[in-house]
């Protein structure tokens, strides 16, 4: 008879990054059957792509797979403050438009003399845009009605546009398919307005595992000796995380319900010169915070 729990069963993780997977899945990232990584490449880091080709071959994992798909460059584009959903993930604002006349301004330059600078392929929006319907159509045949998928959750967890838009994927997958579609509880200021949104004041069950630190750690170690880890050296795992069955979009707005959140701040003070890899200035602040307590700090 088997000991695996039902929601376990089954079960894949679906990541936008390399290491996404065990920073926001660390109680499950070695329970599940199958991990799916969604990109590899990022033209603002062109020896990215192989790095994380080389780190993936060697994750203590029983099976990771690479969608192979090409990141778009969105982060920090979308207005956080007054995040505004979309289809396809979320709408990108001024910063998305700032960086087109920079990518317009260095094709320009590299025509009339040879540019060192990066220059994306295509507008950033673009990309974003179609990327959607790549994820959509690449996971499709991978996905059965039986299975139980964990993905980001509909806020983005600290606040990317490609997590954002991963979850959106998997939610009109889920639509089509019918599978059991699970999100975990990170959250940080940035995210915080938009996860608003989407928990109601009425809790609901959830489930808490306690976290798998010591693989989290030899995965990032991984990543740290093929120069591809992306997050905050001092980070510091909580000691558990929470999942709940994703939100479904109704009649009235997405409906959902209260679970402990793990929140987390992110530095944003300092503006960071792009394009460049986001390297996340995050630590985790104590334990486990209620989203009532939140709802009555933030209402």
């Amino acid at each position: 008879m088997s000991t695996t729990p039902a929601f376990l069963e089954n079960s894949v993780i679906i990541a936008a990054h390399p290491d996404d997977e065990m920073l926001w899945f660390t109680s499950i990232v070695g329970k599940v059957d199958r991990v799916v990584i969604v990109f590899r490449d990022f033209w603002a880091s062109p020896e990215l792509g192989k790095a994380r080709e080389n780190a993936i071959a060697h994750l203590p994992l029983r099976d990771v797979t690479c969608l192979d798909l090409p990141e778009p460059g969105t982060y920090g584009c979308a207005d956080w403050r007054h995040p505004r959903p979309s289809a396809y993930g979320l709408r990108l604002g001024l910063e998305e438009t700032r960086r087109e006349a920079i990518r317009l301004g260095r094709r320009v330059a590299g025509a009339i003399r040879r540019s060192t600078r990066a220059v994306g392929p295509q507008r950033v929006d673009r990309h974003y845009r179609a990327n959607f319907d790549r994820i959509c159509a690449t996971l499709e045949p991978m996905l059965k009605p039986d299975m139980n998928v964990f993905t980001h959750n509909p806020w983005g967890e600290y606040g990317h546009e490609d997590h954002v838009q991963v979850f959106r994927a998997l939610d009109h997958l889920r639509r089509k398919i019918g599978f059991r579609l699970w999100i975990s509880n990170y959250c940080s200021e940035r995210s915080l307005p938009l996860a608003m949104r989407y928990l109601s004041k009425t809790p609901d069950a959830y489930i808490r595992l306690p976290s798998d630190t010591a693989l989290a750690r030899e995965i990032a170690d991984v990543y740290r000796r093929f120069g591809c880890w992306t997050w905050a050296e001092d980070w510091a795992w909580f000691e558990d995380e929470c999942f709940m069955e994703a939100p479904r979009e109704e009649a009235g707005g997405a409906q959902a319900r209260l679970m402990p959140l793990n929140f987390f701040s992110i530095e944003n003070a300092v503006r960071r010169a792009w394009p460049k890899l986001p390297l996340m200035a995050s630590s985790a602040v104590g334990a486990s915070v209620l989203a009532v307590a939140l709802l009555r700090g933030f209402l």
